[in-house]
C-alpha cells in the first residue's frame, strides 16, 4: 500500500453511466457514456496521458485482445481527459478502439488520484519506463500526466462493473487475462435474449 497516494473510491455504474463524452473524430457529438455498454458491455481504458510510452504500451497490449473481444461482441474504447496537440492522433496506432474525450474526468474518479513528482523516485516507475522503451514505445511529456488512469470492464445494461483496475503508479498495467475473464461474464446477445423470453 502507498502512504502517499490517495486510496481510490470504487466507481459505481450510476457514476460512470452519467459521464458526458465527446467524439474526437468527424462531427463532434456529446453523449452519455452508458450508450457504450448498454447493449453489449465494453472494455474502457481511462488514459492518463496518450503521449506516455507507458500508456502506449498498455494500449497495444489491450488492443491485442481486440480479435477475442470482437468474437465475444464486446467493444474496446478509451477515454482521455484532454485533447492536446496531436497526442490523441499519435496514440491511435497503439489503440484499436474508439477514443472519446471525458472533460469532466468521471472515469478518473469518483475521487481523482494524483501521483506527483515523487513518482519518479519509485523503482517500479523506472522499470516500467525501461520495459516500454525496450519494446520501442517512445512517448512525450505533453499535457496533464499526474491524474492516474485505469481500465474498466462494464457489463451490458445494469450488469455492473465487472473489473475495475486503477493505476497505483505510472506504468501499473491491467492484467489482460483478468480483462478476458471479466469479459467472459458478459452474456452474449443471443444468450441474453433467450433469458428474456
Amino acid at each position: 500500500t502507498d502512504f502517499f497516494l490517495t486510496p481510490p473510491l470504487k466507481a459505481t455504474l450510476m457514476f460512470l453511466e452519467e459521464a458526458e463524452l465527446k467524439t474526437l473524430k468527424g462531427e463532434i457529438k456529446t453523449f452519455k457514456a452508458k450508450t457504450l455498454w448498454e447493449k453489449s458491455g465494453a472494455v474502457v481504458m481511462a488514459v492518463r496521458r496518450p503521449g506516455s510510452s507507458l500508456f502506449q504500451q498498455e494500449a497495444a497490449e489491450l488492443s491485442s485482445l481486440k480479435p477475442q473481444l470482437d468474437k465475444l461482441g464486446v467493444p474496446l474504447y478509451a477515454v482521455v481527459k484532454e485533447d492536446v496537440g496531436t497526442e490523441v492522433q499519435n496514440f491511435r496506432p497503439y489503440f484499436k478502439g474508439e477514443i472519446f474525450l471525458d472533460e469532466k474526468r468521471r472515469f478518473y474518479g469518483p475521487r481523482e488520484r494524483k501521483m506527483g513528482l515523487l513518482a519518479f523516485m519509485r523503482l517500479g516507475v523506472w522499470l516500467s519506463g525501461v520495459r516500454a522503451f525496450r519494446k520501442g514505445f517512445i512517448g512525450n511529456v505533453l499535457g496533464e500526466g499526474f491524474v492516474l488512469g485505469g481500465v474498466f470492464v462494464i457489463g451490458r445494461g445494469k450488469q455492473g462493473i465487472l473489473l475495475e483496475h486503477r493505476e497505483k503508479e505510472f506504468g501499473d498495467k491491467v492484467n489482460i487475462s483478468d480483462v478476458l475473464q471479466a469479459v467472459r461474464q458478459i452474456p452474449h446477445p443471443q444468450s441474453y435474449s433467450s433469458k428474456c423470453n
